[in-house]
């Protein structure tokens, strides 16, 4: 994409290397107008052999233009930066052959906004898409780290209560274990019934 800035030439002069065979680019329209910038796109008839673009860039009233040109590319969009907020830009579009340019399309006229008028136009309860996307997605986010948590929980709960059986399983022969040893450990009986006495 080439750009350069060039003093003022009176668009009768652009007609002169315009070729006959092809025509000026039609609705020529100014999209996401920006303080700084702005995106110009067009149309081209069906059938002419368009290689490329050219656009002039004028502020209102100023002597000065800016010249973009790209060839090689079936685009129908260019973006304009460096603009200057509230402030008035004449705009033309041509098409580029190999035979030459077309005729310049109708000057389109428009108005970078003041980014404080934008800002004040946009109402707190005004949501894009974009940030309907964003939200989805959060959600989304949150969701999925929720579902995890559960099933974690899930998770502990059940190896507790597996645990928790285990250990009350085993209390039963605990139990019995110390019965036995409680009964090993007490005075043993005389074969013949008696208990055994020492001698005085």
């Amino acid at each position: 994409c080439k750009t350069q800035a060039m003093p003022f030439i009176p668009f009768c002069l652009l007609y002169l290397s315009s070729s006959d065979s092809l025509s000026a680019p039609l609705n020529v329209t100014i999209k996401a107008l920006e303080g700084n910038s702005a995106i110009v796109t067009w149309e081209i008839l069906e059938g002419d052999p368009v290689i490329g673009f050219a656009i002039t860039q004028q502020k209102k009233d100023v002597r000065m233009l800016r010249f973009i040109q790209e060839v090689n590319t079936t685009t129908r969009s260019c973006a304009l930066w460096d603009l200057e907020e509230d402030t008035e830009y004449i705009v033309h579009v041509q098409s580029i052959s190999m035979s030459g340019t077309s005729p310049l399309s109708e000057p389109v006229l428009f108005r970078t906004p003041k980014e404080s008028e934008k800002l004040a136009s946009k109402s707190p309860d005004e949501v894009t898409m974009e940030e309907v996307g964003q939200a989805a997605q959060l959600r989304a986010g949150e969701l999925i780290i929720i579902v995890v948590v559960l099933v974690m929980w899930a998770g502990v709960i059940a190896l507790f209560c597996r645990q928790y059986d285990i250990i009350k399983d085993n209390e039963p022969n605990n139990n019995k274990d110390k019965a036995k040893n409680s009964s090993e450990c007490s005075t043993p009986e005389h074969p013949t019934g008696g208990l055994l006495r020492s001698k005085v």
